[in-house]
């Protein structure tokens, strides 16, 4: 089988009721996509497809590994994944009407007369979901297992020095002083 008809689910023959697939998604996987900011990623996805007369729920449960880089030592940081993502894909007669007028990102809109429903780039999208936008070692301590210490020096250096100033007086209150103990 072909890796971009893999990930094509023929509906149409299926009885109703739970139906699952099983992915493993490697680097290879994202060739076919823009180019991803990690690496090394073996996520295995989980594809619960519930078949009604009209509609399907999909639950993706998205489980693994991968490398990302580090965001304040520029490391590389392995990173698992975990994560679960619903799809309702209702078929009807005018899908890309209804999909450009849809507002809940969870509902997508197939054709009535179609037979198959690819699902490469919700597993596409699932996966860089799954990552955090921030990523760093050890966010309190800052010296992870894969920190990079030279990056972190260099970093502790250039933080601003606190200087223990104290406020200047305002000219503008000085007068208000004599206000103060009257009572």
């Amino acid at each position: 089988m072909s890796r971009r008809r893999e990930f094509e689910i023929a509906f149409v023959g299926l009885k109703p009721g739970v139906h699952e697939y099983n992915y493993s998604i490697d680097d290879k996987f994202f060739e076919a996509f823009q180019q991803p900011d990690f690496r090394n990623c073996k996520a295995k996805v989980k594809l619960l497809l519930d078949k009604k007369s009209s509609f399907m729920q999909m639950k993706f449960e998205i489980g693994g590994a991968l490398e990302v880089t580090c965001d304040r030592c520029n490391n590389n940081l392995p990173f698992d994944l975990w994560d679960e993502f619903n799809i309702t894909v209702k078929m009807v007669e005018e899908p890309d009407l209804m999909n450009e007028q849809e507002e809940d990102p969870d509902m997508y809109y197939i054709a009535q007369s179609d037979s198959h429903v690819d699902v490469a780039n919700w597993i596409y999208e699932f996966i860089v979901l799954s990552i955090p936008l921030q990523k760093a070692c050890e966010f309190e301590k800052m010296n992870g297992p894969h920190c990079n210490s030279e990056a972190m020096d260099m970093l502790k250096k250039m933080e601003p020095k606190e200087i223990e100033k104290k406020p200047a007086e305002n000219p503008i209150w000085k007068g208000l002083e004599k206000f103060k103990d009257l009572e």
